[in-house]
């Protein structure tokens, strides 16, 4: 078992959970807004879940290189790969609280304003609690989906042990070496974790949609 690229992963999942759950928060609130301008706006957020990793991965290359931040260089680094990750993210860390937040009854939006409530406070006392099931979905599918990342990583990062070298690429380099063994555990770690990811995901808007019908009779 590879202990640093499991540990570089995790950190790598952590940090952008981190810092891209608050921003999917705050997207797919302000998506409601919009209108004729929204479809154009959920396209680009939405590009990473159809463009080849590669693809995403050569952009990446190409506006990273040369660049540093705080002297650290972007390409071939954890930043760079963290940066990555964040952007490769966005559908799985916003769609998911959009929908939450869209499922939202209009009338409980009303009679708060009514009561007099500000818009920040219908949005922190109304709804983030009502959408908290969207918003636990996405940091459960987006911190998955990072540990399982592999084109855009290997393209940005490369495989540099203890730097970028994660999971996902751990397992492509013991299949070039013939290390079946090492591949197959890490394989089955990631399917694991994908697996209860996809059912945690699964059972809380099952959940959500089952409590829905009931309140509908």
């Amino acid at each position: 078992m590879d202990t640093p690229a499991i540990f570089l992963s995790l950190k790598l999942a952590i940090w952008t959970l981190v810092l891209i759950l608050p921003f999917g928060i705050w997207a797919a609130h302000q998506l409601q807004k919009l209108k004729k301008s929204r479809p154009w706006f959920e396209a680009a957020l939405a590009l990473p879940l159809v463009l080849p990793p590669t693809v995403l991965g050569y952009y990446f290359l190409v506006g990273l290189s040369g660049k540093a931040i705080f002297g650290i260089p972007l390409v071939f680094s954890f930043t760079g790969i963290l940066i990555a990750s964040l952007i490769v993210n966005l559908p799985f860390a916003i769609q998911p609280i959009q929908r939450a937040f869209e499922a939202i009854n209009p009338e409980i939006i009303e009679a708060a304003q009514v009561s007099g409530l500000s818009g920040w406070q219908i949005f922190r006392l109304i709804e983030l609690p009502l959408a908290w099931r969207g918003i636990t979905s996405a940091a459960v599918l987006t911190f998955a989906h990072t540990l399982g990342e592999f084109g855009v990583v290997l393209m940005v990062g490369g495989a540099i042990p203890g730097e970028t070298k994660t999971v996902s690429i751990a397992i492509y380099d013991k299949v070039q070496t013939f290390d079946t063994a090492g591949a197959g555990a890490l394989s089955l770690l990631l399917l694991a974790i994908s697996l209860i990811a996809i059912a945690i995901s699964y059972g809380v808007f099952g959940q959500s949609a089952a409590n829905r019908s009931r309140v509908q009779k």
